[in-house]
């Protein structure tokens, strides 16, 4: 199996294998032996652990039998927070896509739940989303939420769309950040895989409204929450980036990386609405994973 990692804007310069592990969410050790054994390839061309990444770089991964099993086994990553006849809520990991962006793909939450529950497969219009309600960055680790029916998929997506699901994350940024306030900041994708700042009513803008407080600083660096109030790709990361406070180890918006960090410190910590059969209020958060308490740690920020 052979995986292509793009090099989008802001990896020039970075370390391959840094770049590598956080877009396929492989471990320390599984890079070393990857390199190792050739199966990393720039232009065709055996790429070495240390090398850095240039532009109009083609970057390609060839996994074995071994690996295929490692990272692309249907259930191999699902870590369920809550369920019940309507809802799955997934525990997602960082470096893990949501959903297939090509036929035949695998190692996604979409197809971890299908592999478990049949029945997402036919909750979504599109069976490849496996049921999702909405997406979360590959980057990004926490709470994801998944339909097990049609009716339940329909409910939830109408939340969504009308405001109604509270989507909280939290960042580990550098730079200057007020306490709290509001971006309302309309967005157009530059590109495939990022989007800024457009012009209100322009006829690419996607309304784009967030709300933050920070919860605790040291010297330069500040813990925030982030409230989305809309689904535009890329939001928190954009609307922090836009304020010049960058989320740590985020390269595509400008963020530095961080030797503590594999990728960049996104988590979604909790998400809340209305259930879809009871509609009672529901809440479910996620715990901040082990690698991002560490990077707390270490800017001397207490937990959240």
């Amino acid at each position: 199996m052979k995986r292509e990692v793009p090099l989008g804007e802001g990896t020039a310069g970075r370390r391959l294998d840094l770049i590598v592990g956080e877009a396929l969410g492989l471990s320390r050790a599984r890079l070393k032996a990857l390199f190792e054994t050739g199966a990393v390839r720039v232009n065709g061309r055996r790429a070495k652990k240390g090398q850095l990444a240039a532009t109009g770089q083609r970057v390609e991964v060839e996994f074995g039998e071994t690996d295929r099993t490692a990272t692309a086994e249907p259930g191999a990553r699902l870590s369920v927070l809550r369920e019940d006849e309507a809802l799955v809520f997934i525990d997602k990991q960082a470096g893990v896509p949501s959903h297939p962006l090509d036929p035949g793909e695998t190692g996604t939450v979409a197809n971890a739940l299908v592999a478990r529950y049949p029945e997402c497969a036919a909750a979504s219009l599109d069976p490849r989303e496996g049921g999702l309600c909405h997406r979360l960055d590959t980057g990004t680790s926490g709470v994801l939420l998944a339909a097990r029916t049609r009716t339940a998929w329909l409910a939830v997506r109408a939340q969504f769309r009308g405001d109604g699901v509270d989507k909280r994350y939290l960042a580990l940024t550098t730079g200057p950040i007020g306490d709290e306030g509001e971006i309302d900041l309309p967005l157009r994708h530059a590109r495939a895989d990022r989007v800024e700042p457009a012009a209100a009513g322009g006829p690419e803008a996607r309304e784009a409204r967030s709300t933050f407080r920070v919860l605790s600083r040291s010297g330069e660096a500040s813990l925030v929450e982030v409230r989305i109030h809309t689904g535009v790709l890329h939001q928190v990361r954009a609307h922090l980036a836009a304020l010049g406070a960058l989320v740590l180890g985020d390269a595509l918006y400008g963020g530095r990386p961080d030797p503590a960090l594999s990728g960049f410190f996104l988590h979604a910590c909790r998400l809340a609405l209305d259930h879809p059969t009871t509609l009672g209020p529901i809440e479910v958060t996620s715990p901040l994973p082990e690698a991002l308490r560490a990077a707390l740690a270490a800017h001397g920020l207490p937990l959240p």
